[in-house]
C-alpha cells in the first residue's frame, strides 16, 4: 500500500467529504480521510492502483482534484494519551494561531502559552500599527507636497498622540477580532506566563509543570541590537518603542536601512523629521535585483531622505537628549545627530530564555531554532514555526508554517514546507515587491538567463500619477521564458506582486504574460510591459498595444 495526499477543491461541506470517501473506497483505497476545510484527501492506494486512477474517481464526483503528493505513512499521535495535553504552541502570534487551528481540526487537546501580548509581533507591534501609521504619513505628505499644478494643498502640525490612540484602538480592535475571540471557538486553553524546558514531554509555566506529547515553539523574534561602542548607555528606541512616540522628533538617526527601517524612517519623514538612514553595505538592498536598489536609493534621495551607505560605526554617545553618532564612511569621519535614534539592524529569535538544551532543540548560529523540511526540530516531539526559526520574516509564511507543524505533529501528515515562492513586500512609497529568482540567483541555480527591465515613466498609470521614480524587472530562463522572478518598484507594487508570484509558482511564461489583458491606467500593467519587453521597446508602442 502507499499513502497519497491529493488537494480536492470544489468541496464544502462533510456531505461532499462523504462524496469524495465513496470514490476512493470504490476503487480499493483504504484508511481514508477526507476534510473540506483543508481541501484535501488522504488514502492508502493498493501497489496495483495508481493516483491516476484515484484522481479520476474524484473527478467524477465533480469535485476538482489538484496536485498529488505521496506522503510517507505515519502512525497519528494517539490523542490523550500521554501528558497534561496532545500540543502545547509556545507563541500567540499568527504561527501559534494557525497551528492551534489545525490542531483542534483532528481533536487535539490544545494549550498555548504567551509570555506578552496575545497575538505575537504582527498585530501589535508590526505590520498593523505601521501600515496604518504609513498611510498617515502617505496623506500628511501629500498634502505638503502634491505633484498637480492648480492644486493647492496644505497640511497643519502632527498630533502624533491623536495617531498613536487611533493606531492602538484599531489594534486592540483586530487583536480582539482575530485573536483572543477564537480561543473559546476553537476550544484550546491559553495560559499567560513563560515557558521553560524540563525536558522534551514538560516545561515549566508560572511554577507548574506542564507535559504534552508534542510541542511546537512560535514565539517570534525581537529587535537585535548591534555591537557598537557607547550604545547600551543610550537612550535609544526599537521598531516597538518608535510607535509609541507622542511626539515628531525634529530629527531622527537611524542605524540600518533595510526594510523595517526604510518604512519606519519614511513614515516619521514623512510625518515632518529630518531622516538620516545609515548602513554598512555600500548599497542599498544589496540582495535585491540593482535596478530595484537603484530606484529606492533614487527615489528615498528625491524625497529628501539622508542616505549614508558604506558606514563603519565607532561609537554613539548621548548629552542631554541629544544622541550622536560616529562613523567613518570611505576613511573620513562623520558625525551625525538626532533627537531620537531608531536601531533597526535585523531580529533576534526569542529562544533565550526556553532552556532549548534541556529537551535536545538545537539553534543555529543566530540562536535561530532548526528545523527540516517538515518543520521538525532536532528532537521528534518538537516542531518550530515562524521568526524563531528565522524563515521569511512574514507573517503569512509564519501561519503557513504554523499550519504544516501541526499537520504533521498531530495528524501524521509528513507534509513538506515549500518556501521556494514568497512574495515579499516593502511598504515604502514607491513600495519594493519582489517573489522568486534574482538574476544572480538564477544563473547561481544554473539557469541561462533572460531579462526584461522597464522604467516606471514607462508606465502609463505611473505617468498619469505623476509618481514615475521606479522600476518592472522580470527573469526568465532563456530557452523556455519561462518566469523565474519578478521585481517590482512602483506605487502598488504590494497589489501587483500576487499575480505575478501565480506566474511564477505555475510556470507561466512570458509569453503567458503577453497574451493576457491587462486593465489599462493599472500598476499591474508593467508586468506586461515588462514581458513585451523581452522583444518589443515599449517607448515604441502606442496605448493598450500588444
Amino acid at each position: 500500500m502507499k499513502k497519497y495526499r491529493v488537494d480536492v477543491q470544489g468541496m464544502t461541506c462533510t456531505g461532499c467529504e462523504e462524496h469524495v470517501s465513496v470514490a476512493l473506497g470504490n476503487i480499493g483505497a483504504k484508511g481514508i480521510e477526507v476534510d473540506f476545510r483543508r481541501g484535501e484527501a488522504v488514502f492508502e492506494l493498493p501497489n496495483d492502483v495508481d493516483i491516476e486512477t484515484a484522481k479520476k474517481a474524484i473527478a467524477e464526483t465533480k469535485y476538482q482534484p489538484g496536485e498529488a503528493e505521496e506522503v510517507q505513512s505515519q502512525e497519528k499521535i494517539q490523542l490523550g494519551d500521554e501528558g497534561d495535553y496532545d500540543y502545547i504552541i509556545i507563541g500567540s502570534g499568527g504561527a501559534a494561531f494557525s497551528s492551534a487551528i489545525e490542531a483542534v481540526k483532528y481533536g487535539a487537546k490544545v494549550a498555548m502559552i504567551e509570555r506578552g501580548t496575545m497575538g505575537g509581533t504582527c498585530v501589535n507591534i508590526g505590520c498593523v500599527p505601521s501600515k496604518t501609521l504609513l498611510r498617515a504619513g502617505e496623506i500628511n505628505h501629500l498634502a505638503k507636497n502634491n505633484p498637480f499644478t492648480g492644486l493647492h494643498t496644505s497640511a497643519g502640525e502632527v498630533d502624533l498622540t491623536q495617531l498613536v490612540e487611533q493606531k492602538n484602538e484599531m489594534v486592540r480592535d483586530l487583536r480582539n477580532q482575530k485573536y483572543e475571540n477564537l480561543i473559546d471557538n476553537y476550544g484550546f486553553e491559553f495560559i499567560k506566563g513563560e515557558a521553560k524546558f524540563v525536558d522534551e514531554k514538560t516545561v515549566e509555566v508560572n511554577g507548574s509543570k506542564l507535559s504534552a506529547n508534542r510541542f511546537v515553539i512560535a514565539a517570534g523574534a525581537s529587535p537585535a541590537v548591534p555591537n557598537i561602542p557607547g550604545l547600551d548607555e543610550v537612550d535609544y528606541l526599537t521598531s516597538t518603542t518608535l510607535l509609541e512616540l507622542k511626539k515628531v522628533p525634529k530629527r531622527l538617526v537611524v542605524i540600518g536601512s533595510g526594510y523595517i527601517a526604510m518604512e519606519l524612517g519614511q513614515l516619521f519623514h514623512n510625518l515632518g523629521s529630518e531622516v538620516t538612514l545609515m548602513q554598512r553595505s555600500k548599497r542599498l538592498l544589496k540582495q535585491y535585483e540593482p535596478e530595484l536598489s537603484e530606484a529606492v536609493t533614487q527615489a528615498l534621495t528625491e524625497q529628501g531622505i539622508n542616505l549614508v551607505t558604506g558606514a563603519s560605526f565607532e561609537q554613539v554617545k548621548q548629552d542631554g537628549e541629544i544622541k550622536t553618532v560616529f562613523i567613518e564612511v570611505n576613511g573620513e569621519k562623520q558625525i551625525i545627530e538626532g533627537d531620537q535614534l531608531l536601531v533597526a539592524a535585523g531580529r533576534t529569535p526569542n529562544t533565550a530564555t526556553l532552556n532549548l538544551q534541556a529537551a535536545g532543540v538545537e539553534t543555529g548560529s543566530r540562536g535561530e531554532i532548526v528545523i527540516d523540511e517538515y518543520s521538525k526540530t532536532t528532537n521528534s516531539r518538537i516542531y518550530a514555526a515562524g521568526d524563531v526559526t528565522l524563515s521569511p520574516q512574514f507573517v503569512y509564511v509564519a501561519a503557513y508554517q504554523g499550519g504544516i507543524a501541526a499537520a504533521n505533529a498531530i495528524g501524521g501528515m509528513n507534509k513538506k514546507l515549500n518556501l521556494e515562492v514568497v512574495p515579499a513586500v516593502t511598504f515604502t512609497a514607491p513600495a519594493i515587491a519582489t517573489v522568486g529568482l534574482t538574476e544572480q540567483q538564477a544563473k547561481e541555480k544554473g539557469y541561462e538567463v533572460k531579462t526584461s527591465a522597464v522604467p516606471l515613466d514607462a508606465v502609463p498609470r505611473a505617468i498619469v500619477s505623476r509618481e514615475t521614480t521606479g522600476v518592472f524587472k522580470l527573469v526568465a530562463d532563456a530557452k523556455t521564458l519561462t518566469v523565474l522572478g519578478a521585481h517590482v518598484v512602483a506605487e502598488n507594487a504590494g497589489d501587483v506582486i500576487y499575480a505575478a508570484a501565480l506566474a511564477v509558482k505555475f510556470g507561466l511564461t512570458v509569453e503567458n504574460l503577453r497574451e493576457t489583458l491587462a486593465p489599462y491606467l493599472t500598476t499591474a500593467e508593467g508586468l506586461k510591459l515588462a514581458a513585451l519587453t523581452f522583444d518589443k521597446d515599449v517607448t515604441k508602442l502606442s496605448c493598450c498595444a500588444g
